[in-house]
């Protein structure tokens, strides 16, 4: 996994024993027995009640449903009105342009003088298509060639972060500074060479700019000083991660499925919304003395497009989190199983209980997102068109509110596949487990997402200057090649983000279950434990409880 045991003893060097960050679990130094508590708060759960927490493998009992009905109505709702839509279209919709107004009868008739369209009109697309028919073929042949090579470099990326993830690190860490400074100077450069591109931007902003990055990649080289040892720790936890998902490789099959199949619900719906704006009439307006004839929607199609949308958002973010409850339940068991082989039909039960025992759950976490990524967005469109400070203390407040959803919801979807528990169970259990422990629920190990965000950066950089060098000196595209290689870059950096989300649920995941390790006492994979238990402390419930030390 790119972690030796020198590494680790390292690791422990940089932790004093008297320091916060001591790791609970290790070995006590004295043989004085465990510290009993002098007294307990009786409003303090009992801690009885949380000491058989593992993988629940049994039946589940369903949860949440009533957020799954709601859900459920919703959907049909689409479906029924769409349907609704597609056969009480308007044939005459597209014939707008053949009405005029009758001032007899006060309407709109059609007129007999109507003839087609230009055919040039029609097929000025293609004629256009044409005249670029080379950069579109280079440019599709290119985006295929990426598409069937995300799958290998991903696989190359896994198995590079699972037995060299030291090197793969240190290697890139130099291409966080280099990389923008590269295409800093680069764009500068070009720019004051390119007389169009000089009288676009003058100096001043093209060293405004310049600065600016520089200032931007002066920090990162601050952050990355400053954060140094927990590097370190990042490695490990990566490296622990990466393992875990290479044990578990059908999951890179099974969540591009989900996708696709979310892509297949989208079509219908998308359908339906094109139907929708064929109801209506057509109708006189007066406009300056002057009537014309347009078209007019129906009053209720304006409710079915926000009904719809709602639905696709709620329905993404729903799959988004059963993808979530799928990792968390597949990684979880692979955790608790007693080798190191992923255990059969791991997948195909968190899946079972993804959609089925614990698919109201799934709803629920979905609509919460849903809920604060509508708000968030209509929150920041609000602060332009609102600003002052009374706009400034709501957005803070709505702000707030908003972080406290994401932290009761962090952790409670990957406690919920691993126990089967409610929404609001898994929440509070997943607190109060954390809690007892010492552990934080909002830090995790972040310097592992913005690690891998890195690496994903450079790779997809380096890939987007290969592209364009071969598509530069094999075609005669000019100024178009660039072009190209920025989208193989977007396309391979969207899918090495996918992957990266897989990779921080598995830590996520990974973190919980080493919680409920140290929660009953076991230790179920001796390497993970040698890693995590150097993560820091919540030192804000430090004080809550006392001291007791755990042997491993």
């Amino acid at each position: 996994m790119g972690s030796t045991e020198e590494d680790l003893s390292k690791l422990n060097s940089h932790h004093d024993p008297a320091s916060p960050t001591q790791p609970l679990l290790s070995n006590p130094t004295s043989s004085s027995p465990i510290e009993e508590p002098t007294s307990i708060d009786p409003q303090d759960p009992d801690p009885t009640q949380f000491l058989q927490i593992s993988y629940n493998y049994g039946p589940r009992p369903f949860k949440d449903l009533p957020f799954l009905i709601l859900f459920a109505l919703l959907v049909l709702c689409t479906f029924g009105f769409g349907i609704f839509c597609i056969f009480n279209r308007n044939t005459k919709y597209g014939d707008v342009s053949s009405y005029t107004y009758d001032s007899s009868s006060s309407s709109c008739v059609e007129s007999s003088s109507f003839s087609l369209s230009d055919p040039n009109s029609v097929f000025g697309f293609v004629l256009l298509s044409s005249s670029s028919s080379g950069f579109f073929k280079v440019l599709i042949w290119t985006l295929l060639i990426t598409l069937i090579l995300t799958a290998p470099i991903c696989f190359l990326l896994l198995l590079l972060l699972k037995h060299y993830t030291k090197q793969i690190v240190y290697i890139s860490l130099p291409f966080f500074v280099i990389m923008p400074i590269f295409f800093d100077v680069y764009w500068f450069v070009a720019c004051t060479v390119s007389s169009s591109c000089s009288d676009a931007f003058p100096l001043v902003y093209r060293i405004l700019l310049l600065v600016f990055v520089l200032l931007v990649v002066g920090v990162i080289m601050w952050i990355f000083i400053a954060n140094w040892q927990r590097i370190e720790l990042t490695v490990h936890i990566i490296g622990v991660a990466s393992d875990a998902l290479s044990r578990n490789l059908a999951l890179f099959l099974v969540l591009p499925l989900l996708t696709m199949g979310l892509l297949v619900y989208y079509a219908p719906i998308v359908v339906f919304l094109v139907f929708a704006r064929l109801n209506g009439k057509i109708v006189a307006r007066e406009s300056d003395g002057e009537y014309t004839c347009v078209w007019k929607q129906d009053s209720w199609v304006p409710a079915y497009y926000t009904l719809a949308i709602l639905t696709m958002l709620w329905s993404l973010t729903a799959m988004v989190e059963a993808q979530v409850y799928l990792i968390s339940g597949t990684i979880a068991q692979w955790y608790f199983s007693k080798d190191d082989s992923a255990p059969k039909r791991s997948i195909r039960s968190s899946l079972r209980n993804a959609f089925g025992p614990s698919s109201g759950t799934v709803c629920l976490s979905g609509l919460l997102i849903c809920v604060v990524r509508v708000v968030r967005a209509a929150v920041d469109s609000a602060r332009q068109d609102a600003p002052g400070i009374v706009n400034l203390v709501l957005r803070c407040c709505v702000n707030a509110f908003l972080s406290a959803i994401d932290f009761l919801n962090k952790f409670t979807i990957n406690f919920a596949a691993i126990t089967g528990e409610a929404y609001c169970t898994s929440a509070r259990m997943t607190y109060e487990l954390l809690r007892r422990n010492l552990l934080s629920a909002v830090f995790v190990e972040t310097v592992s997402t913005r690690l891998l965000g890195g690496i994903v950066f450079v790779l997809s950089a380096v890939y987007a200057i290969v592209v364009w060098a071969i598509v530069k000196s094999v075609n005669s595209l000019g100024v178009d090649s660039y072009l190209v290689a920025v989208f193989a870059w977007l396309l391979l950096i969207v899918v090495l983000a996918f992957f990266v989300r897989v990779l921080d649920n598995v830590i996520d995941t990974i973190y919980i279950c080493y919680a409920i390790d140290r929660d009953r006492g076991d230790v179920h994979k001796q390497d993970v434990h040698e890693v995590y238990v150097h993560l820091p402390i919540s030192r804000s419930l430090r004080s809550s409880f006392p001291s007791r030390t755990l042997g491993v």
